[in-house]
């Protein structure tokens, strides 16, 4: 029951990042190029994906457990460490380079998007190496 919510979910959130242009690497460094053919389509999907998750938390947390699994996994940690920081500089820094992060380029995958046979298998390096560094998140604690 787990893996076909997850699949469900999955398919839903990749459609959407198809249909928001997301998975779209032009229109991602478009929106990122503020001097140029800025596009500042994106901000109103950041605005909608904020607006959700802001109500969406509080709701869903409101639950015990959730629908399907045994507890919430969120990170107790609440002191900053200088992988806060390194971490999503990278991940920035090869956002603006290539136009995809994670999520959009496994859906660019299937629509035979340029740039994602070599974004995604040095995506998948990278998540490698991070583990390897031990920079996994360092505590998740059951709420």
């Amino acid at each position: 029951m787990t893996f076909v919510v997850n699949l469900a979910l999955g398919l839903l959130f990749g459609i959407g990042l198809v249909i928001s242009g997301m998975s779209d690497p032009t229109k991602v460094l478009n929106f990122l190029d503020l001097a140029g053919t800025w596009d500042p389509s994106l901000a109103f999907v950041m605005g909608g994906a904020v607006v959700v998750a802001f109500f969406g938390y509080r709701l869903v947390l409101k639950r015990d457990r959730p629908v399907v699994g045994s507890r919430f996994h969120i990170p107790g940690r609440t002191d900053l460490e200088p992988r806060i920081f390194v971490g999503p500089a990278i991940f920035g820094f090869g956002w603006g380079l290539s136009g995809f992060c994670p999520g959009p380029a496994l859906t660019a995958i299937g629509l035979a998007a340029p740039g994602t046979l070599v974004f995604v298998p040095a995506m998948f390096v990278g998540m490698w190496a991070a583990r390897l560094a031990g920079t996994r998140p360092a505590s998740l604690i059951a709420t």
